[in-house]
């Protein structure tokens, strides 16, 4: 099976053009990348952004109100999780200083749904 040739440099694409007198019809800056098949590219977008797939953060705020409590889950919110760690939001200092108190058995509550135990601490934010 023989390989398949190696492209011309950008170099030497310029030098064989100007000695055949071809006009560029491509910027001078543009890069090319080899084509890629736009299922691949539009599935690895769902994955990242959780297009159409629940993602923990969504569990967390389904479950809000049951984690924090009823008087806490209307001055807070979970934004979004960075490695291990939970970012939450908290609109009033009270429950902000309450939350924070109570972040170990948070912690615990979150790790008992589904998909969650790789949770290990929340960082609570005042907004």
């Amino acid at each position: 099976m023989a390989d398949q040739p190696r492209p011309f440099s950008k170099a030497a694409e310029e030098l064989i053009g100007a000695f055949r007198r071809i006009p560029r019809n491509e910027p001078l800056r543009q890069k090319k990348r080899p084509t890629e098949a736009a299922g691949v590219a539009i599935e690895e977008i769902l994955v990242k952004y959780h297009i159409g797939r629940t993602s923990l953060e969504d569990v967390i705020r389904d479950h809000w109100a049951e984690i924090v409590g009823g008087a806490n889950a209307q001055y807070s919110h979970a934004l979004r999780i960075d490695g291990r760690r939970l970012a939450v939001q908290a609109s009033h200092s009270v429950v902000r200083n309450e939350l924070f108190l109570h972040r170990a058995a948070i912690v615990e509550r979150i790790q008992k749904l589904p998909g969650c135990a790789g949770i290990k601490e929340i960082w609570v934010r005042a907004s």
